[in-house]
């Protein structure tokens, strides 16, 4: 029982450069269920109906509605299968490692037709530079069990957080999103006042998607395991519109720091796994950059924030 307490509340080691090949190649598997999700859900505001979410398992869509019946897909990072669970008839699946996209994509596409849910879906990539069509894409293949267990360890911790952060807040807040485009997850408070036009210009995502996503000023706060410009696992803080000042905000821990490039704070997620009290740790991170944002965007702050929930630190209150 000790070893596997000590197990559910680990933070792993996230090393991008071991994991790098498996992580573009997991992005593009959950594009393809997203798009799933994407294509069978009607629109929610912000884009919120396209998301995965974290599961005792893994990631997976939560219950999708179509041709009267029920769907879901969840990648099982622990027995490592694409579950594929329909309300009528037995389970469907494949067991995951190393294979194509191309492959991915038409094994799906099979399972899908045989539970029932025969769908089509756009094949291009999102959000990345030079897309390759998901049937053409032969060149991602990697599947690294241990780092994608790993990677989804991390995750729990984080949601776990994440979700604590949360229940203070009493205004417009979003549920805790895994967002398959950006492969970060993230949860993002509103102000209720309208924003700015969002410039857009976000690659491989149109511009009246990004502008209706950010209709409204926002405080949000995620986490995502890096990429080759930024190739380490961090935590990251921003605010649309950028309120004057913020970067130069008082933000802890002592380890977050502003990127003018990113135009947001970070914090890697290595000073969480090594602090003394991780959960202490991330917290001070959200709640402090929140409250940057917040006060000197001139938000409201007594009408969106409640007293919080009995038996939780101070750090995340409102």
């Amino acid at each position: 029982m000790q070893q596997a307490d000590t197990l559910r509340n680990s933070w792993p080691v996230l090393d991008y450069a071991q994991w790098r090949e498996t992580l573009q190649t997991l992005h593009l598997w959950t594009q393809i269920v997203g798009k799933v999700r994407l294509t069978l859900s009607p629109w929610l505001n912000h884009g919120w109906q396209v998301p995965l979410y974290v599961t005792a398992r893994g990631l997976g869509t939560s219950a999708i509605h179509a041709g009267g019946g029920i769907v879901e897909i969840e990648f099982d990072f622990v027995e490592h299968r694409l579950v594929v669970r329909g309300s009528e008839g037995p389970d469907g699946g494949f067991d995951l490692g190393p294979m194509s996209v191309a492959s991915f994509y038409r094994r799906l596409m099979r399972e899908l037709q045989t539970a029932g849910f025969p769908v089509t879906i756009n094949v291009v990539p999102n959000e990345l530079p030079s897309p390759i069509r998901f049937p053409d894409d032969e060149m991602h293949a990697s599947y690294d069990a241990d780092a994608v267990h790993r990677f989804w360890r991390a995750l729990v911790q984080v949601d776990r957080l994440f979700k604590v952060f949360r229940t203070s807040f009493l205004g417009k807040c979003s549920p805790v999103h895994f967002f398959w485009g950006s492969f970060d997850l993230a949860v993002t408070r509103f102000s209720g006042r309208a924003a700015p036009v969002h410039p857009g210009g976000f690659p491989g995502l149109p511009d009246p998607v990004t502008r209706e996503a950010y209709s409204h000023e926002v405080s949000s706060a995620g986490f995502w395991p890096g990429n080759d410009a930024y190739p380490d696992a961090a935590f990251f803080s921003y605010a649309y519109p950028t309120p004057p000042g913020f970067g130069q905000a008082k933000v802890g821990p002592g380890e977050a720091i502003w990127s003018d490039a990113m135009g947001e704070w970070l914090l890697p997620y290595d000073a969480v796994r090594k602090a003394a009290d991780p959960d202490a740790a991330l917290l001070e991170f959200l709640s402090s950059s929140y409250r940057a944002a917040s006060d000197l965007a001139g938000w409201d702050r007594g009408l969106a924030c409640g007293v919080g929930v009995p038996g939780r630190p101070r750090a995340v209150h409102g």
